[in-house]
């Protein structure tokens, strides 16, 4: 699929072709690997079937192409992470701010010290005194604007090292103050004690992981979460946006691509697809965002 740009033909599979794109697109992001990681792997793949032998990705100085993640997902979590391309990589501030919809399944009588399941455990209390109507009651206090505090083992910094670094290092870390934050839609979709299952609509800067663990101490019990998936970010969806791993193409970006300022390319059968590109951009730099529990 040979493209058009302004009268100017761009190679199939070619280096340039590829560093002409700017825009948003969103890939499936798997249980394990960190967004960083992933986003790792995404540009090694593109960059090999650009042409490029030996890429390595993670090299930050005189870049083959410019790429980051617009929202991290933790090692555990898996789902939609958006990723900007080009000059798509300005629009990513847009996408950390943004509405973000997610399902999580929690745990009721057991506490974790990461709150969630690759944690250890530190308490256990009863849960059989919670009913479905008591946590569904207790929601409410969790939606709308509220304040939250982040995790200990969270991508938060002190003194230019993330707090979950400075953890697992042995270091003594204190909690973050609360932070406003905001929970637009907060459902209790499964209610099989001790498991459950939450759909959840927040803002920027919300932490699923504590969402759990303060709806847990709430109902006189603890929490924590067993899985996580992001389903929404912006306008990309888990079901229709998402490219998973073996679409991880050139040609499956340009049909995904949403829109960035530059040129419109017009493909061999004459339509557009959903992008806009600029010939021979000049790409430096990265952003990969952080790697690892991150506002989740």
């Amino acid at each position: 699929m040979a493209g058009t740009v302004t009268g100017v033909t761009v190679p199939k599979h070619s280096l340039s072709k590829l560093q002409s794109l700017n825009g948003l697109f969103a890939i499936y992001k798997k249980e394990g690997p960190t967004s960083a990681d992933v986003l790792n792997s995404l540009k090694e793949a593109l960059l090999k079937e650009a042409g490029v032998k030996n890429p390595n990705p993670r090299k930050r100085k005189k870049q083959a192409l410019k790429m980051g993640h617009g929202g991290t997902l933790d090692s555990a979590a898996s789902g939609v992470l958006v990723v900007g391309i080009g000059n798509g990589t300005k629009m990513l501030s847009t996408m950390l701010a943004g509405s973000k919809k997610y399902m999580a399944v929690g745990e009721l009588g057991k506490a974790t010290d990461t709150l969630d399941a690759t944690g250890n455990v530190v308490h256990e209390k009863l849960y059989d005194h919670i009913t479905r109507e008591a946590f569904e009651e207790k929601l409410k206090q969790f939606t709308g604007d509220v304040m939250q505090v982040p995790p200990l083992y969270s991508a938060l910094k002190k003194d230019g090292k993330r707090l979950s670094v400075l953890l697992k290092q042995g270091h003594e870390v204190e909690a973050k103050p609360a932070r406003p934050v905001t929970v637009y839609n907060l459902s209790l979709q499964d209610f099989t004690p001790p498991l459950f299952t939450l759909d959840v609509e927040c803002g920027g800067g919300f932490y699923i992981r504590s969402l759990v663990d303060d709806l847990g101490k709430a109902l006189s019990s603890c929490a924590h979460v067993r899985k996580l998936i992001r389903t929404k970010q912006g306008q990309f969806t888990l079901d229709a946006h998402t490219l998973r791993e073996e679409h991880w193409t050139l040609q499956h970006i340009v049909q995904s691509m949403q829109p960035c300022s530059g040129s419109e390319v017009t493909k061999e059968d004459g339509t557009r697809p959903n992008l806009l590109v600029k010939v021979n951009a000049q790409v430096k730099g990265d952003k990969n965002g952080e790697d690892e529990k991150g506002p989740l």
